[in-house]
């Protein structure tokens, strides 16, 4: 086990990260939720990289806060919900929105238990890739609480409100199947990291520079008005037409022979 609860690895510009509390599930203490923070922002600001797979080790992907660990300091409450605007994140939340400020997209490889808070970092992600045997839970339903911790916009975003209500007052467990038919998650896939491996790298044929636009266009356009929603459209295809990378994109599909590498991604 490594001395952070947190591995990154990047092979062929593809960033690996691995929740590694293992012994305990993946359960999230105070140094995970400090941890995956910090990876995020280092991610963030990583122009080489065109895709980010975030993973578990062990049995679990992650099954929700250690309440044991978190509850030994009064203070970490504070450390986890204190916030300077009541429109940001705080840390608890960060560890859900946080990947989707990274402009590549987040793949989430899904096994074991996804539950309580486990669930709320991978709603946070582009995609969610689950094994058949996966199994799903809003768990803080079971302790008398609503989740906090940011994955209301992704559940927004993804379910009608009667099944977001259904599972965030049962609490109810549910399987894979029923998590896709829910459209909580994108795939079952007997092998999640070969089929997030193969989706990353067909993400990677396409511009940084487009998959990043269209990243942030769609996180934008679901929550504001058609107008603004249009607007941006147009102003973030100006950006992409001004930049090298689509025509390089261009001239990669009328010349599959001689491909280009495309350059280095612009700020999004």
């Amino acid at each position: 086990m490594s001395q952070l609860p947190v591995e990154v690895s990047i092979k062929n510009n593809i960033a690996i990260v691995s929740l590694d509390r293992a012994d305990k599930h993946n359960a999230l203490d105070m140094s995970m939720f400090f941890t995956i923070r910090d990876t995020i922002k280092s991610l963030k600001k990583n122009k080489h990289i065109r895709a980010v797979i975030v993973k578990g080790n062990g049995v679990d992907f992650c099954t929700g806060l250690d309440v044991k660990s978190v509850m030994q300091s009064q203070s970490n409450a504070l450390k986890l919900l204190f916030k300077w605007w009541p429109g940001h994140a705080n840390l608890a939340q960060y560890v859900s929105t946080g990947w989707q400020e990274i402009p590549v997209p987040v793949i989430m490889v899904l096994h074991g238990r996804v539950w309580g808070g486990g669930l709320q970092i991978a709603l946070g992600g582009d995609f969610r890739i689950a094994h058949d045997e996966t199994t799903f839970s809003v768990m803080e339903a079971r302790w008398g609480l609503l989740p906090d911790m940011g994955g209301t916009i992704a559940l927004k975003e993804q379910l009608p409100t009667d099944k977001a209500k259904l599972l965030a007052m049962t609490g109810r467990e549910f399987n894979a199947q029923q998590a896709l038919n829910l459209n909580v998650i994108t795939k079952v896939s007997d092998v999640p990291m070969e089929t997030a491996l193969a989706l990353a790298e067909e993400i990677s044929q396409q511009s940084p520079d487009s998959v990043a636009a269209v990243k942030k266009l769609y996180k934008n356009a679901w929550w504001q008005s058609k107008a603004f929603a249009l607007a941006r459209e147009s102003w973030y295809q100006v950006r992409i037409l001004m930049g090298k990378n689509q025509r390089l994109k261009t001239y990669n599909q009328t010349h599959p022979e001689k491909e280009k590498p495309f350059k280095q991604r612009r700020n999004w």
